[in-house]
């Protein structure tokens, strides 16, 4: 599974993000990459897939390259590098322009929307994310 499609989430920069230093506070990266995630999931999995799962975050491990302020134009590239039983894990790295503010490494656990246990997602639904794959 190396050939999933990359998706854009563009973010936006709100007074609230900006700490006492001028800058974007850290929590806000951690927020903007959840909501990357989640919109990765919820643009490329069958609306079925969504009403049923929920994903919740295991770890995040954030590599800082440059401050962002506010008014920046923020964008933040979600790449699935791959599904293994009811695990994901993602690359996302937020840009402005072509400067990399952020990169980060992400695990995350999909949650049966009932029962809320741990749920390997079906292949099919998998092979929504890795389209050329599908073809093999």
């Amino acid at each position: 599974m190396t050939s999933a499609a990359l998706h854009r989430f563009p973010i936006g920069v709100d007074p609230i993000d900006i700490d006492f230093m001028g800058h974007v506070n850290n929590a806000s990266y951690l927020k903007w990459v959840q909501d990357a995630v989640i919109d990765h999931w919820r643009a490329l999995a069958p609306a079925e897939a969504v009403a049923q799962h929920l994903w919740v975050a295991l770890k995040h491990e954030i590599t800082y390259r440059k401050p962002t302020f506010l008014g920046d134009d923020v964008v933040a590239t979600v790449l699935l590098e791959k599904v293994q039983g009811a695990r994901a894990f993602y690359e996302t790295v937020i840009r402005r322009g072509e400067d990399v503010l952020a990169e980060v490494k992400s695990s995350w656990c999909c949650l049966d929307a009932e029962t809320l246990r741990p749920a390997r997602l079906a292949r099919e639904i998998v092979q929504h994310f890795f389209p050329s794959d599908a073809k093999a």
